[in-house]
Protein backbone atom coordinates (compact mmCIF):
# COMPACT_ATOMS: atom_id res chain seq x y z
CA UNK A 1 0.00 0.00 0.00
CA UNK A 2 1.40 3.26 -0.94
CA UNK A 3 2.32 5.93 2.06
CA UNK A 4 0.17 8.59 1.69
CA UNK A 5 3.05 10.83 3.78
CA UNK A 6 5.22 10.02 0.66
CA UNK A 7 2.84 12.54 -1.58
CA UNK A 8 3.10 15.33 0.77
CA UNK A 9 6.07 17.85 0.01
CA UNK A 10 8.36 18.42 2.74
CA UNK A 11 8.61 21.87 2.14
CA UNK A 12 4.64 22.63 3.49
CA UNK A 13 4.14 20.86 6.66
CA UNK A 14 0.41 20.73 7.20
CA UNK A 15 -0.87 23.70 10.03
CA UNK A 16 -1.21 22.85 12.92
CA UNK A 17 -3.50 24.52 15.47
CA UNK A 18 -1.64 25.83 18.78
CA UNK A 19 -2.10 23.35 21.75
CA UNK A 20 -4.69 24.37 24.20
CA UNK A 21 -1.61 24.57 27.15
CA UNK A 22 -0.03 27.07 24.74
CA UNK A 23 -3.50 29.30 23.95
CA UNK A 24 -4.01 29.03 27.76
CA UNK A 25 -0.42 30.36 28.68
CA UNK A 26 -1.29 33.27 25.92
CA UNK A 27 -4.39 33.91 27.60
CA UNK A 28 -2.43 34.00 31.04
CA UNK A 29 0.05 36.37 29.40
CA UNK A 30 -2.84 38.85 28.17
CA UNK A 31 -4.71 38.49 30.90
CA UNK A 32 -1.74 39.52 33.71
CA UNK A 33 -1.10 42.49 31.11
CA UNK A 34 -2.51 46.12 32.95
CA UNK A 35 -3.59 47.36 28.91
CA UNK A 36 -5.97 44.10 28.91
CA UNK A 37 -8.32 45.77 31.80
CA UNK A 38 -8.49 48.58 29.42
CA UNK A 39 -9.54 46.79 26.38
CA UNK A 40 -11.99 44.57 28.71
CA UNK A 41 -13.26 48.23 30.13
CA UNK A 42 -13.04 49.59 27.03
CA UNK A 43 -11.26 52.99 28.02
CA UNK A 44 -11.06 55.90 26.31
CA UNK A 45 -8.40 57.65 28.48
CA UNK A 46 -6.43 54.32 27.36
CA UNK A 47 -6.60 55.57 23.53
CA UNK A 48 -3.58 56.79 22.09
CA UNK A 49 -1.49 54.89 24.72
CA UNK A 50 -1.56 51.67 22.65
CA UNK A 51 -3.36 49.89 20.03
CA UNK A 52 -4.43 45.61 20.16
CA UNK A 53 -4.83 43.65 17.38
CA UNK A 54 -6.63 40.59 16.97
CA UNK A 55 -5.06 37.39 15.13
CA UNK A 56 -8.37 35.65 13.94
CA UNK A 57 -9.96 38.96 12.31
CA UNK A 58 -6.77 40.38 10.93
CA UNK A 59 -6.86 43.33 12.79
CA UNK A 60 -6.51 46.20 15.33
CA UNK A 61 -8.20 48.62 17.32
CA UNK A 62 -8.06 51.28 19.61
CA UNK A 63 -8.45 50.35 23.76
CA UNK A 64 -12.02 51.89 23.55
CA UNK A 65 -13.74 50.12 20.67
CA UNK A 66 -17.37 49.04 20.65
CA UNK A 67 -16.55 45.88 18.86
CA UNK A 68 -17.09 42.18 20.58
CA UNK A 69 -14.12 41.32 23.57
CA UNK A 70 -11.97 39.41 21.56
CA UNK A 71 -10.80 35.95 23.89
CA UNK A 72 -7.19 36.96 25.05
CA UNK A 73 -5.87 34.23 23.46
CA UNK A 74 -6.14 35.91 20.35
CA UNK A 75 -5.09 39.49 21.54
CA UNK A 76 -1.84 41.17 20.47
CA UNK A 77 -0.41 44.73 21.90
CA UNK A 78 1.06 47.62 20.04
CA UNK A 79 2.76 50.46 20.79
CA UNK A 80 1.50 52.67 17.74
CA UNK A 81 -0.46 51.84 14.64
CA UNK A 82 2.12 51.55 12.17
CA UNK A 83 3.82 48.52 14.27
CA UNK A 84 0.33 46.90 14.13
CA UNK A 85 0.42 47.18 10.69
CA UNK A 86 3.85 45.85 9.93
CA UNK A 87 2.94 42.94 12.04
CA UNK A 88 0.43 42.06 8.91
CA UNK A 89 -3.35 43.72 10.58
CA UNK A 90 -5.12 46.16 9.31
CA UNK A 91 -7.20 48.87 10.85
CA UNK A 92 -10.78 48.23 12.06
CA UNK A 93 -13.85 49.66 10.26
CA UNK A 94 -15.75 50.57 13.21
CA UNK A 95 -12.95 52.42 15.56
CA UNK A 96 -10.74 53.73 12.72
CA UNK A 97 -7.88 53.60 15.06
CA UNK A 98 -5.83 56.23 12.63
CA UNK A 99 -8.07 58.73 13.60
CA UNK A 100 -8.04 61.63 16.39
CA UNK A 101 -10.60 60.58 18.66
CA UNK A 102 -13.19 63.42 20.20
CA UNK A 103 -10.51 63.33 23.30
CA UNK A 104 -7.69 64.28 21.48
CA UNK A 105 -9.08 66.82 19.20
CA UNK A 106 -10.06 68.58 22.68
CA UNK A 107 -7.28 68.28 24.12
CA UNK A 108 -5.91 70.02 21.39
CA UNK A 109 -8.27 72.77 21.73
CA UNK A 110 -7.42 73.04 25.08
CA UNK A 111 -3.82 72.75 24.60
CA UNK A 112 -4.26 76.28 22.02
CA UNK A 113 -6.30 77.65 25.09
CA UNK A 114 -3.63 77.85 27.29
CA UNK A 115 -1.61 78.97 24.74
CA UNK A 116 -3.23 82.01 23.65
CA UNK A 117 -3.76 82.54 27.77
CA UNK A 118 0.00 82.19 28.15
CA UNK A 119 1.05 84.46 24.96
CA UNK A 120 -1.22 87.66 25.95
CA UNK A 121 0.42 90.19 27.25
CA UNK A 122 0.15 91.00 30.97
CA UNK A 123 -2.94 92.46 32.08
CA UNK A 124 -4.46 91.34 29.06
CA UNK A 125 -6.13 88.07 29.08
CA UNK A 126 -8.70 87.11 27.07
CA UNK A 127 -12.30 86.80 28.09
CA UNK A 128 -14.08 83.57 27.42
CA UNK A 129 -15.61 84.98 24.58
CA UNK A 130 -12.72 85.84 22.84
CA UNK A 131 -11.41 83.07 23.73
CA UNK A 132 -13.81 80.36 22.39
CA UNK A 133 -13.94 82.47 19.16
CA UNK A 134 -10.00 81.78 18.68
CA UNK A 135 -10.59 77.92 18.70
CA UNK A 136 -13.66 77.90 17.07
CA UNK A 137 -15.84 76.76 20.01
CA UNK A 138 -18.84 78.06 21.99
CA UNK A 139 -17.97 79.79 25.57
CA UNK A 140 -20.06 77.26 27.60
CA UNK A 141 -18.52 74.49 25.25
CA UNK A 142 -14.98 75.60 25.92
CA UNK A 143 -15.11 76.20 29.49
CA UNK A 144 -16.64 72.93 29.77
CA UNK A 145 -14.04 70.82 28.45
CA UNK A 146 -11.25 73.00 29.71
CA UNK A 147 -11.83 72.63 33.43
CA UNK A 148 -12.55 68.92 32.45
CA UNK A 149 -8.84 68.95 30.74
CA UNK A 150 -6.97 71.10 33.26
CA UNK A 151 -9.60 71.09 36.48
CA UNK A 152 -9.65 74.64 35.74
CA UNK A 153 -11.57 77.16 34.21
CA UNK A 154 -9.93 79.72 31.53
CA UNK A 155 -10.30 82.34 34.03
CA UNK A 156 -8.51 80.80 36.88
CA UNK A 157 -5.63 79.26 34.50
CA UNK A 158 -5.20 83.13 33.64
CA UNK A 159 -5.03 84.09 37.22
CA UNK A 160 -2.28 81.06 38.09
CA UNK A 161 -0.79 82.35 34.65
CA UNK A 162 -0.55 85.78 36.05
CA UNK A 163 0.97 84.30 39.53
CA UNK A 164 3.42 82.23 37.80
CA UNK A 165 4.67 85.85 35.94
CA UNK A 166 4.56 87.49 39.49
CA UNK A 167 6.81 84.89 41.63
CA UNK A 168 9.40 84.99 37.78
CA UNK A 169 9.76 88.46 38.35
CA UNK A 170 10.34 88.59 42.53
CA UNK A 171 12.84 86.02 41.71
CA UNK A 172 14.72 88.35 39.12
CA UNK A 173 17.65 90.32 40.38
CA UNK A 174 16.90 92.70 37.26
CA UNK A 175 12.94 93.70 38.95
CA UNK A 176 13.94 96.92 40.73
CA UNK A 177 10.98 96.81 43.45
CA UNK A 178 7.64 94.89 44.23
CA UNK A 179 5.49 97.32 43.16
CA UNK A 180 7.43 96.53 39.38
CA UNK A 181 7.09 92.97 39.81
CA UNK A 182 3.27 93.79 40.65
CA UNK A 183 2.32 96.00 37.97
CA UNK A 184 4.43 93.95 35.26
CA UNK A 185 2.62 91.10 35.70
CA UNK A 186 -0.67 92.33 35.00
CA UNK A 187 -2.14 93.33 38.22
CA UNK A 188 -3.99 96.40 37.95
CA UNK A 189 -3.78 97.51 41.42
CA UNK A 190 -1.29 97.15 44.18
CA UNK A 191 -3.90 97.58 46.84
CA UNK A 192 -5.94 94.97 45.10
CA UNK A 193 -3.25 92.32 45.25
CA UNK A 194 -2.15 92.81 48.31
CA UNK A 195 -5.58 92.02 50.15
CA UNK A 196 -4.93 88.34 47.86
CA UNK A 197 -0.99 88.26 48.19
CA UNK A 198 -1.24 85.16 50.77
CA UNK A 199 -3.53 83.49 48.49
CA UNK A 200 -0.97 84.02 45.37
CA UNK A 201 2.57 83.04 47.16
CA UNK A 202 1.92 82.13 50.67
CA UNK A 203 2.99 84.87 52.27
CA UNK A 204 3.79 88.94 51.65
CA UNK A 205 5.40 89.98 48.63
CA UNK A 206 8.28 91.36 50.38
CA UNK A 207 8.99 87.87 52.40
CA UNK A 208 8.45 85.68 49.23
CA UNK A 209 11.24 87.96 47.44
CA UNK A 210 13.30 87.36 50.63
CA UNK A 211 12.79 83.71 50.43
CA UNK A 212 10.89 83.60 53.16
CA UNK A 213 12.65 85.80 55.55
CA UNK A 214 10.73 86.56 58.84
CA UNK A 215 8.39 83.82 58.07
CA UNK A 216 7.54 81.20 60.98
CA UNK A 217 7.62 77.37 59.59
CA UNK A 218 6.79 75.16 62.20
CA UNK A 219 8.23 71.42 62.11
CA UNK A 220 8.27 67.94 63.80
CA UNK A 221 10.01 64.87 62.58
CA UNK A 222 8.60 61.03 63.43
CA UNK A 223 8.58 57.64 62.22
CA UNK A 224 5.80 55.91 60.18
CA UNK A 225 5.66 52.29 58.74
CA UNK A 226 7.81 54.18 55.59
CA UNK A 227 10.52 55.78 57.55
CA UNK A 228 11.02 58.91 58.81
CA UNK A 229 8.14 61.93 58.18
CA UNK A 230 8.57 65.21 58.57
CA UNK A 231 5.38 67.07 58.74
CA UNK A 232 5.90 71.22 58.08
CA UNK A 233 3.31 73.56 58.70
CA UNK A 234 3.18 77.64 57.57
CA UNK A 235 0.19 80.03 58.64
CA UNK A 236 -1.63 79.06 55.42
CA UNK A 237 -1.52 75.26 56.22
CA UNK A 238 0.60 72.57 55.55
CA UNK A 239 3.20 73.09 53.67
CA UNK A 240 5.55 70.14 53.26
CA UNK A 241 5.08 66.28 53.75
CA UNK A 242 8.30 64.33 53.43
CA UNK A 243 9.78 61.25 53.65
CA UNK A 244 13.08 59.26 54.09
CA UNK A 245 15.44 57.27 55.48
CA UNK A 246 17.09 59.91 57.35
CA UNK A 247 15.94 62.51 59.90
CA UNK A 248 18.39 64.73 59.14
CA UNK A 249 18.37 64.68 55.27
CA UNK A 250 14.79 65.57 55.35
CA UNK A 251 15.38 68.82 57.50
CA UNK A 252 18.39 70.12 55.62
CA UNK A 253 15.51 69.35 52.81
CA UNK A 254 12.93 72.16 54.58
CA UNK A 255 15.74 74.36 55.43
CA UNK A 256 16.86 74.04 51.53
CA UNK A 257 12.75 75.51 50.83
CA UNK A 258 12.46 77.81 53.30
CA UNK A 259 15.84 79.15 53.12
CA UNK A 260 14.98 82.34 55.28
CA UNK A 261 12.48 81.26 57.11
CA UNK A 262 12.36 80.54 61.18
CA UNK A 263 11.41 77.22 61.33
CA UNK A 264 10.77 76.22 64.95
CA UNK A 265 10.20 73.07 66.38
CA UNK A 266 6.44 71.42 66.92
CA UNK A 267 5.14 71.93 70.66
CA UNK A 268 2.33 69.46 72.26
CA UNK A 269 -0.26 71.02 69.59
CA UNK A 270 1.24 70.70 66.83
CA UNK A 271 2.45 66.99 67.91
CA UNK A 272 -1.04 66.44 67.86
CA UNK A 273 -1.47 67.85 64.22
CA UNK A 274 1.34 65.58 62.74
CA UNK A 275 -0.19 62.66 64.41
CA UNK A 276 -3.40 63.46 62.11
CA UNK A 277 -1.16 63.80 59.52
CA UNK A 278 0.77 60.20 60.48
CA UNK A 279 -2.49 58.86 60.24
CA UNK A 280 -3.28 60.04 56.81
CA UNK A 281 -0.02 58.26 55.52
CA UNK A 282 -0.86 55.09 56.79
CA UNK A 283 -4.70 55.12 55.37
CA UNK A 284 -4.67 57.60 52.60
CA UNK A 285 -8.24 56.67 52.13
CA UNK A 286 -9.31 58.25 55.31
CA UNK A 287 -8.66 61.97 53.89
CA UNK A 288 -6.71 64.83 54.87
CA UNK A 289 -8.51 67.47 56.66
CA UNK A 290 -6.28 70.28 57.07
CA UNK A 291 -5.76 72.79 54.98
CA UNK A 292 -2.80 73.17 52.41
CA UNK A 293 -0.20 75.38 51.59
CA UNK A 294 0.21 74.33 47.92
CA UNK A 295 3.33 76.23 46.27
CA UNK A 296 4.26 75.88 42.49
CA UNK A 297 4.09 77.20 39.02
CA UNK A 298 0.55 77.22 37.20
CA UNK A 299 2.16 74.03 35.52
CA UNK A 300 2.60 72.03 38.75
CA UNK A 301 -0.61 72.95 40.38
CA UNK A 302 -2.36 72.28 37.15
CA UNK A 303 -0.92 68.28 37.55
CA UNK A 304 -1.13 68.35 41.49
CA UNK A 305 -5.19 68.64 41.08
CA UNK A 306 -5.49 66.27 38.73
CA UNK A 307 -3.33 64.13 40.99
CA UNK A 308 -5.69 64.80 43.87
CA UNK A 309 -8.60 63.65 41.43
CA UNK A 310 -7.25 60.46 41.63
CA UNK A 311 -9.30 58.24 43.88
CA UNK A 312 -7.65 56.21 46.14
CA UNK A 313 -6.76 52.49 44.72
CA UNK A 314 -6.76 53.80 41.51
CA UNK A 315 -3.77 55.11 38.90
CA UNK A 316 -3.43 57.14 35.69
CA UNK A 317 0.11 57.46 33.81
CA UNK A 318 1.99 59.97 33.22
CA UNK A 319 0.47 60.23 29.74
CA UNK A 320 -2.95 59.99 31.16
CA UNK A 321 -2.29 63.80 33.46
CA UNK A 322 -0.65 65.04 30.25
CA UNK A 323 -3.80 64.65 28.39
CA UNK A 324 -6.04 65.61 31.18
CA UNK A 325 -3.98 69.11 31.62
CA UNK A 326 -4.76 69.62 28.04
CA UNK A 327 -1.21 69.08 27.03
CA UNK A 328 -0.87 65.31 25.72
CA UNK A 329 2.65 65.68 24.93
CA UNK A 330 3.88 66.91 28.00
CA UNK A 331 4.60 63.43 29.35
CA UNK A 332 7.99 64.31 30.53
CA UNK A 333 7.07 67.83 32.12
CA UNK A 334 4.45 66.19 34.34
CA UNK A 335 6.67 63.90 35.50
CA UNK A 336 9.15 66.40 36.09
CA UNK A 337 5.94 67.94 38.31
CA UNK A 338 5.40 64.58 40.05
CA UNK A 339 9.02 64.83 41.21
CA UNK A 340 8.71 68.50 41.95
CA UNK A 341 5.80 67.55 44.65
CA UNK A 342 6.52 68.17 48.21
CA UNK A 343 3.34 67.15 50.04
CA UNK A 344 3.65 63.22 49.96
CA UNK A 345 0.15 61.33 49.77
CA UNK A 346 -1.62 64.60 50.26
CA UNK A 347 -0.69 65.22 46.58
CA UNK A 348 -0.73 61.41 45.83
CA UNK A 349 2.03 61.29 43.23
CA UNK A 350 2.37 57.82 43.97
CA UNK A 351 -0.94 56.75 42.17
CA UNK A 352 1.05 57.86 39.07
CA UNK A 353 2.43 54.82 36.92
CA UNK A 354 3.71 53.95 33.64
CA UNK A 355 1.67 53.58 30.45
CA UNK A 356 1.94 49.86 31.09
CA UNK A 357 1.39 49.76 34.23
CA UNK A 358 4.96 49.69 35.60
CA UNK A 359 6.37 52.01 38.60
CA UNK A 360 8.55 54.03 37.58
CA UNK A 361 10.58 56.63 40.02
CA UNK A 362 8.99 58.66 43.28
CA UNK A 363 10.78 61.19 44.64
CA UNK A 364 11.02 59.07 48.14
CA UNK A 365 11.79 55.61 46.78
CA UNK A 366 9.42 53.35 43.97
CA UNK A 367 9.80 51.07 47.31
CA UNK A 368 7.36 53.40 49.77
CA UNK A 369 5.74 53.73 46.12
CA UNK A 370 4.72 50.10 45.66
CA UNK A 371 4.24 49.78 49.36
CA UNK A 372 1.41 52.93 49.38
CA UNK A 373 -0.55 51.54 46.27
CA UNK A 374 -0.67 47.81 47.99
CA UNK A 375 -1.88 49.48 51.10
CA UNK A 376 -4.39 51.37 49.27
CA UNK A 377 -5.59 48.61 47.92
CA UNK A 378 -5.29 45.92 51.19
CA UNK A 379 -7.56 48.11 52.54
CA UNK A 380 -10.02 47.11 49.84
CA UNK A 381 -10.50 50.99 48.04
CA UNK A 382 -9.18 49.50 45.06
CA UNK A 383 -10.84 47.61 42.48
CA UNK A 384 -9.14 44.73 40.88
CA UNK A 385 -11.29 44.19 37.88
CA UNK A 386 -10.93 47.87 37.01
CA UNK A 387 -8.18 49.34 34.45
CA UNK A 388 -5.98 52.28 35.47
CA UNK A 389 -7.51 55.33 36.07
CA UNK A 390 -8.31 57.05 32.54
CA UNK A 391 -9.17 60.47 31.25
CA UNK A 392 -12.85 60.81 31.60
CA UNK A 393 -12.39 59.62 35.35
CA UNK A 394 -9.85 62.25 36.51
CA UNK A 395 -12.30 64.52 36.46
Amino acid sequence: MMNVSTLLPHSAPMPTRHRPNTKAAQAAATQADPRWAAVVARSTGADGTFWYSVQTTGVYCRPSCASRTPRPENVLFHASCDEAERAGFRPCQRCKPRQATALSHHAALVTEACRIIESAAPGEAPTLDALAARVGLSASHLHRIFKQATGLTPKAYAVAQRAQRLRSALDSPTTDSVTDAIYGAGYQSSSRFYEQSAQVLGMRPSQYRARGASQDIRFAIGQCSLGAILVAQSDRGICAILLGDDPNALLRELQDRFAQARLIGGDAAFEALVAQVVAFVEAPGLGLNLPLDVRGTAFQQRVWRVLQAIPAGQTASYAEVAQRIGSPKAVRAVAQACAANGLAVAIPCHRVVKSDGALSGYRWGVERKRALLARECDAGECDAEAAPLHAEKVA
